[in-house]
């Protein structure tokens, strides 16, 4: 009878290309398959049911998202395989013709994909069930959550928002998620109560367009109202949030981000380009001069917080000069961390049809330009913390030492072996390494 159970057993397996949103999409589609009698598959099992959770922020994406499907569907011709995410959204019928993809779901009713793939197994024809709907006439939050009991982590990334109304001429990304929809800050507010009861200490809230949170939800919620809840969590000892757009950051987001210990002081404010003719050219909302009179803010009313960034280069029309002027920018604002992209044409977006399309070849040195010139800006960064004490929750064993993060997003190697995870420590710097800090614990206590 055990033997019969264990053939039996249904197993499932997730592969998630792209951005932490997605992360959390695939945790809360696999917790309602553990919920529905299956189980995560381990590395060297084959599985029942293969999700592909897709990325479609570059082409690069696109590719990988194919290729991963064919990979799976050459070494597993029996499973079903469901793709999910942005570019199952954008282009289901590119999976319909490839002949590979039983179930697609796009980026709503991800909350029925057991359902999708129960009735996708009874189909003799293999033809691929497609459950994608007009995501722009979806206009509220599909609240899925995410059961972690069992595993062994510190840091849980939480997904309060969906959708963006932006619509910056490079990005595909509002064509894949839709309008803005924000989850009720009860819903939110319950999920990391719960993640903290199972032992997570830190949460990162996410979302596609973070700094717009509750504005869809005409009831005074906004990001900040949600932060000043989750402080009142006893066992959550930190708060971080996502990429937040510079124009959305409030008074009163920027008073608890300094007043409140448990919130990081950390911010990943994407500026794009430090070029004002490019920043119009993207429809961004801002200029340069109001992005930098921010930071001056930020950095007066919040001393020593960090600040990270996005940047594309070699968007269309980008000249040397532009591009140089950008250089200029990111040295004067000293960010902590800088993630660089070259711009991908994306069709269907506005700068897809522009003119003066820049080679790939210009864009990838100017990609490494900037990178050669973030290695410098930030090594300077984290030298500030020589000698110095910082709070580094304990998350990883690598190498023989626990590793965790400063409130300011910094790796930091604790070199000291008795050390639990989920515990802060107070971690006296003595090392700048390639990628971040080391050192020991403090005799400070917290």
């Amino acid at each position: 009878m055990e033997n019969h159970t264990l053939h039996s057993e249904k197993k499932v397996s997730f592969i998630t290309l792209g951005c932490k949103v997605n992360q959390y999409d695939s945790d809360a589609m696999r917790t309602l398959f553990v919920k529905n009698g299956y189980r995560q598959a381990g590395e060297d099992e084959n599985a029942d049911v293969y999700v592909v959770n897709t990325c479609s922020v570059t082409s690069i994406g696109d590719r990988k998202s194919r290729q991963m499907v064919r990979r799976i569907r050459r070494s597993h011709p029996e499973a079903i395989i469901a793709v999910a995410g942005c570019y199952a959204q954008l282009a289901p019928e590119v999976f319909e013709k490839m002949g590979d993809v039983d179930v697609i779901v796009g980026v709503h009713n991800r909350s029925h994909i057991v359902e999708y793939v129960e009735e996708a197994k009874k189909r003799t024809d293999r033809k691929p069930l497609n459950e994608t709907v007009d995501i722009m006439k979806v206009k509220t939050f599909e609240n899925m959550s995410v059961d972690v009991s069992g595993e062994v982590k510190t840091r849980a990334f939480v997904k309060v928002q969906e959708g963006c109304d932006n619509y910056c001429t490079f990005c595909i990304i509002p064509y894949a998620r839709g309008k803005l929809k924000s989850r009720l800050q009860k819903d939110a507010v319950e999920e990391i109560r719960k993640l903290v009861s199972q032992g997570y200490r830190e949460v990162v809230l996410t979302g596609i367009h973070l700094g717009n949170y509750g504005k869809d939800l005409h009831d005074g919620t906004s990001l900040a109202t949600l932060v000043a809840e989750l402080v009142k969590i006893p066992d959550l000892l930190r708060i971080r949030l996502g990429s937040v757009e510079s124009v959305e950051l409030s008074d009163e987001l920027i008073s608890i981000i300094k007043n409140e210990p448990k919130v990081c002081r950390h911010l990943h404010l994407p500026i794009q380009s430090g070029s004002d003719a490019v920043l119009k050219g993207m429809n961004r909302h801002y200029r340069l001069s109001q992005f930098k009179a921010l930071i001056a803010v930020l950095r007066e009313k919040v001393p020593g917080i960090a600040l990270t960034t996005d940047l594309i280069v070699g968007f269309p029309g980008e000249t040397e000069e532009n591009f140089l002027e950008t250089l200029d920018t990111l040295k004067e604002l000293k960010f902590s961390g800088i993630h660089v992209f070259p711009y991908s044409r994306r069709t269907g977006t506005p700068a897809a049809t522009y003119p003066n399309q820049v080679s790939s070849e210009v864009k990838k040195e100017r990609v490494h330009r900037v990178q050669e010139l973030e290695k410098e800006i930030a090594c300077a960064y984290r030298s500030q913390f020589m000698g110095k004490v910082v709070h580094v929750l304990a998350e990883e064993i690598k190498n023989g030492y626990f590793e965790g993060l400063t409130g300011e997003y910094i790796r930091v190697s604790i070199k000291d072996s008795h050390i639990e995870r989920g515990h802060m420590y107070p971690v006296r710097i003595d090392t700048v390494t390639a990628d971040g800090l080391a050192g020991t614990v403090a005799e400070e206590e917290l």
